[in-house]
């Protein structure tokens, strides 16, 4: 029998208690091992058995763990990438992979010369929302798509708890939290862009960092329009796709992360499936046909990231997110923040 992948979580915060703790425990093939909790000692309370570190130290210097989860503030993520490589563990990062491209193709270089995997967690690609637009997409429904918007908004007043996020800074703002969800998504249905424009700014008069943005990825015959902002209090559709066939228009239905912060254990009956009032349209034609109908929904499931990641580790499988498709995001980012100073479209 082949041994488990013992692993240990650089914080036992929100993301480590709702998106990897749940994931890795359910997972037969992991161990739940470690993680850090630098004040609160609250992880026992569900997993008796894990080690509690102070430390990140701690943590890195455990020869027994062979995959650590980077899920720190944003700006730690290129420091403790780069020890956990050194020591000799494969490392998940959460999105944003780094704040530069210069840092992403650092530890790149470094993962290939220590021989270890790194992995970018970007967990929306099995959202229910986005697995359906992607049917739509790639079983052609609307033809070619020629213009395609999505959206990541929320409404709040307030500033975050998690002031990492609102101190000026690297890696904080709106851009860097919710932009590589939008980025990634993009680059999963259409590829990488020609060139790009960014308009980045701040609306709420509280806020110190960029609390809206709107990028616009220019391909040969397509648009993409990417679009988040705090202040959005009346949903609009996330996902509107135009294409020489028809339309599709989806709400930003999945249910994973609100049946998480109710501690509802992920694989149960029901997991994943979003209310069908949630259903996307889809208005186009098929073999000369018009239809305009509501179409089911597909399942979201964040446990195939783990799965994958499992094949990739035990079983050489690819990675479920390579390092390169989290550069490729950083990339973005980097040209975009230079076309919103510049105020011009920049080529890539």
């Amino acid at each position: 029998m082949m041994s488990k992948i013992k692993t240990g979580i650089c914080s036992y915060g929100m993301s480590g208690k709702l998106f990897h703790a749940p994931f890795i425990h359910q997972h037969e093939g992991y161990e739940l091992y470690a993680a850090v909790e630098r004040s609160k000692k609250e992880i026992n309370e569900r997993y008796p058995w894990v080690i509690s570190y102070s430390t990140i130290d701690e943590l890195m210097a455990d020869a027994n763990i062979e995959l650590i989860i980077i899920n720190t503030p944003n700006y730690t993520h290129f420091d403790y990438s780069k020890k956990a490589l050194l020591a000799g563990k494969h490392i998940v990062v959460e999105k944003p992979f780094c704040n530069t491209a210069k840092e992403c193709d650092e530890l790149i270089a470094l993962a290939k010369e220590t021989n270890r995997m790194i992995s970018v967690y970007q967990n929306r690609r099995w959202d229910s929302d986005f697995r359906t637009v992607r049917k739509v997409v790639e079983e052609k429904l609307l033809g070619d798509v020629v213009e395609a918007e999505i959206h990541f908004d929320r409404y709040d007043e307030n500033l975050s708890y998690k002031l990492h996020k609102e101190t000026p800074g690297p890696g904080a703002g709106i851009f860097y939290d919710l932009g590589p969800h939008l980025i990634d998504q993009a680059l999963q249905l259409f590829g990488m862009p020609k060139a790009v424009f960014a308009d980045l700014t701040v609306l709420r008069p509280i806020s110190k960092v960029d609390d809206y943005m709107e990028l616009l990825l220019l391909y040969d015959r397509l648009r993409v329009r990417l679009k988040s902002g705090y202040l959005v209090k009346e949903p609009v559709p996330a996902y509107v796709f135009h294409g020489t066939k028809g339309s599709f228009l989806k709400s930003r239905g999945d249910v994973q992360e609100n049946a998480l912060k109710q501690y509802i254990s992920p694989g149960v009956p029901g997991w994943g499936l979003e209310p069908v009032e949630e259903q996307g349209l889809l208005h186009t034609s098929i073999n000369g046909e018009t239809i305009r109908k509501k179409i089911p929904t597909e399942r979201g499931d964040y446990k195939e990231y783990y799965r994958l990641l499992h094949e990739a580790l035990r079983n050489g499988a690819p990675l479920p997110v390579p390092a390169a498709d989290g550069r490729n995001v950083i990339y973005i980012i980097d040209k975009a923040f230079q076309s919103a100073h510049e105020k011009r479209i920049v080529d890539l």
